[in-house]
């Protein structure tokens, strides 16, 4: 599991682009959102840059 932490993910709607991203690099991961934290943790055989560069162009950036 790899774990995130979002700056601008806010909603339901968020984390729906997020998984949106993720699963459109790897259709079989698993996303979790914690909204109030901007946490994100992702079950993926995907590398960490691939799923960094979906998220970073579905408009997210990250604090760590």
């Amino acid at each position: 599991m790899q774990t995130f932490i979002l700056e601008g993910m806010t909603c339901n709607h968020c984390v729906g682009a997020i998984t949106k991203a993720v699963q459109d690099v790897d259709p079989k991961a698993r996303v979790s959102a914690e909204i109030s934290t901007g946490k994100v943790d992702i079950e993926s055989q995907a590398s960490r840059a691939s799923l960094i560069k979906a998220m970073k162009e579905a408009g997210y950036s990250f604090r760590n």
